[in-house]
């Protein structure tokens, strides 16, 4: 236990199960849709939700939900079935989301960037009932006959092209909710070990797997959030990232409407177009992806004064270059970043940085969270020493109890309610965590291990270097060299100006040998981590 703010509330250890004894908050809602509820209570008149140019209270997002569980009751969805959501960052997305737990069904949010083969895939493994979408992505939705257990294609927009035209069955949401004006369903209870909403993961190798989030884990990691950053119902939100994603669904949809704060939609991240928003709305508060922080800074309409009221920017998935968090600091001296690390399987955080401390933890990824509990395990299965790198293993109230349908991987991935993240890092005595590779990433030189996290973060300390990363070139005498990845966008660099820079920093053996010049940004699967894999087929 190394979270000592004395604003937390009162927690316990309770036993989940057989194997697992968890520490959790004492009071705590019971359920997703019961965040809903109680924000219509105690906020019902304040905004809620905002999006091109439209806005609604908590009171109007209610009765939409109700209206939106009306029409899925009327398709037969109900409590368990699973009802994939391949919808984009837009209104639709939240309503129905909290429709579907209205109902006590599963959601399944995919994000749009997946193709219709790993779409086929994910709903024939969970066995989706239906799948609501966007008539820009009809092309990619699979027909009837090739999910077995699909009954139900929803479009959410009524300029649905002809390339679905061949399947019948494709219904329009506009005409069911014409259809279900009388809304008559009664709100379902789910229990706090339901599940609640499956994510897959990336699958980077092999097919991916189905998260299985319980109401449990988000309602944690919903009070994580609140508690860490102290976010109140004066808080307005940017979702710039995925809402299909763990942190777009938690940190922001969930988490802001545990607070009764707004959610501030954007269909998809520009920097000039958020900046614009984000100052409308007087935006407090969003986790993003450093590189969309950069290129806020980068964009030439970027105005300090008009972003006064941006107190606190959460951000994860990729180290902060130092240059940017200066400049962060000089512009927005009030703005409290926060360094976060958590991933699906972990329903988004497992450790933050405590406010006023990131300059004394850069090299951080923040604190263990309160109810989190996370050991460092070398290849034996035993705990190391603080200080001593092996891998990171979790467990808490907030890490999923395994994947959908699939003992298995279920069974490799967890111990006794532990869930082994492949992540390689030290804890020291305070809680403080530091993340240095991924386990299959580590470089190994001629027997010298490289951890490509510190020689990526060298690369972004270069000025212009917007992304870079570092993988293994094949080599017959040393079995892999550094080769690196840089998107420097507008700069023009040689390659000797990165080995001078990285020789003044790292060991000779760390250093770059060999450098490709990116004219796109490094490529990320769909929960926005870069995809090594990729990378490698250059050689």
């Amino acid at each position: 236990m190394y979270w000592t703010d004395s604003q937390l509330p009162e927690h316990r250890f309770e036993a989940w199960g057989n194997d697992r004894l968890v520490r959790c908050f004492a009071e705590r809602p019971t359920n997703l849709l019961n965040l809903l509820q109680t924000a219509v209570k105690l906020h019902g008149d304040r905004k809620a939700l905002v999006f091109d140019n439209q806005r609604w209270t908590y009171q109007e997002v209610w009765q939409s939900v109700k209206h939106y569980a009306q029409v899925l009751n009327d398709l037969g969805i109900k409590p368990q079935d699973r009802v994939v959501l391949f919808v984009s960052n837009r209104a639709e997305f939240v309503f129905l989301l909290f429709a579907i737990q209205y109902l006590g069904a599963i959601a399944v949010p995919v994000g749009i960037r997946e193709q219709r083969p790993g779409l086929t895939y994910i709903m024939n493994q969970c066995k989706a009932k239906a799948i609501a979408f966007d008539a820009s992505l009809a092309d990619r939705i699979p027909l009837r006959s090739d999910v077995i257990s699909l009954e139900h294609r929803i479009c959410l927009d009524s300029d649905l092209n002809d390339k679905l035209a061949i399947d019948a069955q494709t219904d329009f949401l506009a005409s069911l909710l014409a259809k279900s004006s009388q809304i008559n369903t009664s709100a379902h209870h789910a229990d706090q070990f339901d599940v609640a909403v499956i994510l897959y993961t990336s699958g980077t190798t092999g097919n991916p797997k189905g998260a299985m989030i319980t109401h449990a884990n988000i309602v944690h990691s919903v009070l994580h959030y609140q508690y860490g950053m102290r976010l109140t119902e004066n808080d307005s939100s940017m979702l710039a990232v995925p809402a299909s994603h763990v942190t777009g669904l938690i940190a922001i949809i969930a988490t802001m409407v545990q607070v009764g704060g707004a959610i501030l939609v954007m269909q998809e991240f520009k920097a000039k177009q958020f900046l614009e928003f984000a100052t409308q709305e007087r935006m407090t508060h969003t986790l993003m992806v450093p590189a969309m922080y950069s290129l806020c800074l980068l964009e030439p309409s970027f105005n300090a004064d008009a972003l006064q009221h941006w107190r606190i920017g959460g951000y994860g998935g990729a180290p902060m270059p130092v240059s940017v968090i200066e400049q962060l600091a000089q512009y927005l001296p009030n703005l409290d970043l926060r360094n976060a690390y958590g991933a699906t399987e972990t329903t988004s955080p497992v450790t933050l940085m405590p406010a006023g401390m990131n300059d004394a933890h850069l090299d951080s990824v923040g604190r263990v969270l309160p109810c989190a509990d996370v050991r460092i395990m070398n290849d034996a299965g035993q705990e190391v020493p603080f200080g001593e790198t092996g891998e990171l293993w979790i467990n808490g109230p907030m890490v999923v109890p395994g994947y959908w349908d699939n003992p298995e991987a279920t069974a490799q991935s967890f111990t006794a309610g532990y869930w082994h993240s492949g992540d390689l890092g030290c804890m020291d005595k305070d809680g403080f965590v530091k993340i240095f590779d991924r386990k299959k990433d580590m470089l190994n030189r001629g027997g010298f291990k490289i951890y490509s996290v510190e020689v990526e973060n060298c690369l972004m300390g270069i000025p212009g270097v917007l992304e870079a990363a570092i993988v293994g070139k094949p080599c017959p005498v040393l079995g892999e060299r550094v080769h690196a990845f840089i998107y420097a966008p507008n700069q023009s660099m040689s390659h000797e100006t990165v080995i001078t820079h990285c020789k003044e920093t790292l060991a000779d053996y760390k250093v770059p040998e060999t450098i490709t010049w990116l004219e796109t940004p490094l490529p990320r699967n769909a929960n926005g981590k870069v995809v090594k894999r990729q990378l490698r087929q250059n050689f």
